[in-house]
């Protein structure tokens, strides 16, 4: 008799492993894991152009490299691919597809409409704050890397990096893989919107207090969006639409201030 004249009832069970979430620990070690692998892409970018360089080697030539817009565009573009292969090798692990995992998935025009919305109630309302408190509302950080970019030819890059692939990377990684495991373990989804946007503010230690506040409150709102929505593909879109805010009025600034 064949394998295929054996009755189904009585055919081996499948024995292959089924997908699984990678829960706290599990999340914790792989996102530490992909982590390193933005740092190492960024870095790969910032050490090949100061190798390119027809200079001595020395900490005035790599400061001045890392301050240059146009190696800042090309370090945070090449964050995404990194990034992107430690949760695929992450995902692929968990037997499960990249897409599927990281809700990789569309959304309606009504969500997109609210996510946009409840940024620039956030947005405005920092704005008031900062205004109140006599500050400037764009971080002398993100002014000096744009009049780089502008002076080097490169502005087109930069707004590519900070708009496209800087939301991509930190969406997928964030709420798209961070998010997935924590709110399937003991943290559930409140507590994984609240640790995944303690990392974010992590990921952006150039700014100040003030800024690291805002920072969490937005990370606050993309993780809400995340869990009520189910697409990291709506966080992508409106992390890209508050950093293209904020390229705009830093341009508008430093133009015309």
């Amino acid at each position: 008799m064949s394998s295929q004249d054996i009755p189904a009832e009585l055919a081996p069970p499948d024995l292959s492993k089924p997908p699984r979430i990678w829960k706290f620990w599990g999340t914790s070690l792989w996102g530490l894991f992909a982590f390193a692998a933005l740092f190492l892409g960024q870095v790969t970018v910032v050490l090949y152009l100061v190798l390119m360089k027809d200079a001595p080697f020395d900490l005035t030539l790599l400061t001045r490299t890392l301050s240059s817009g146009t190696a800042i565009a090309l370090s945070v573009i090449m964050g995404l691919p990194a990034v992107c292969a430690a949760l695929w090798l992450a995902t692929r692990l968990a037997r499960m597809r990249f897409a599927a995992y990281l809700a990789l998935d569309g959304t309606s025009w009504k969500n997109f409409a609210v996510g946009a919305l409840g940024l620039i109630l956030l947005v405005g309302l920092w704005e008031l704050i900062s205004r109140a408190m006599g500050r400037d509302s764009s971080p002398g950080f993100m002014m000096d890397v744009l009049k780089s970019a502008r002076a080097d030819g490169a502005l087109w890059l930069l707004v590519l990096a900070f708009c496209v692939a800087a939301p991509m990377t930190e969406e997928f990684f964030v709420r798209g893989f961070l998010y997935r495991g924590w709110s399937e373990s003991f943290l559930r989804p409140w507590g994984a919107i609240a640790l995944s946007s303690l990392v974010w503010i992590a990921m952006h230690l150039q700014y100040d207090w003030f800024f690291f506040c805002e920072i969490f409150t937005i990370g606050l709102w993309l993780g809400w969006l995340r869990y009520r929505y189910n697409s990291t593909w709506l966080t992508v879109f409106v992390h890209g639409l508050n950093n293209l805010a904020a390229t705009v009025q830093t341009l508008w600034t430093a133009t015309y201030s």
